[in-house]
């Protein structure tokens, strides 16, 4: 009961889900070049090769959903990593702790790399188009582009050096 009281509440997102399983089926796609455009404009990919991207595109889909859809929640298991590429979105890591993210921010890596439970929730604040990539695309993914992970490791040490840096202050 409490599953179906949370959907009713809009806190589970079957929209995602279902999201994740299938191609976007709207009048917009994009293909491979413009997944590779966009992936190019991500700090985590900035250092990747072309192949390497090619290959980053290729098991990335694309999903379209609604704003106030709930596209990570704090405490969940991480089942795909996310890069915006239309819309803007609300990290929420504490009731106090909030940021926006706009076209060409990403989020989901952490529990992916880990295999922790997501560390924020993150609500579309407008309609989003999203590239996904699957969990279990993920992990294939580092072992054929080891560099990625490499850009990956760097992206999250700036992360964490600039929660530092704002704690301190």
């Amino acid at each position: 009961m409490e599953f179906v009281s949370r959907i009713l509440e809009g806190s589970v997102s079957l929209d995602l889900r279902d999201a994740l399983r299938r191609t976007v089926s709207s009048s917009y796609r994009i293909n491979q070049d413009e997944k590779i455009r966009r992936l190019e404009e991500v700090p985590m990919f900035a250092d990747c090769t072309r192949k390497q991207l090619r290959a980053v595109a290729a098991i990335s889909k694309v999903v379209e959903l609604p704003a106030g859809t709930v596209l990570t929640r704090t405490g969940e298991p991480g089942d795909a990593f996310f890069v915006i590429v239309d819309g803007s979105a609300t990290v929420e890591v504490s009731p106090r702790k909030r940021s926006r993210l706009s076209p060409g921010s990403f989020f989901g890596e952490m529990s992916l790399l880990d295999g922790e439970p997501r560390s924020a929730t993150v609500r579309a604040e407008t309609d989003v188009r999203l590239l996904a990539i699957p969990r279990y695309n993920f992990q294939s993914l580092l072992r054929e582009v080891p560099d990625l992970t490499h850009n990956i490791l760097v992206t999250l040490t700036r992360r964490v050096r600039h929660l530092e840096r704002s704690l301190a202050n």
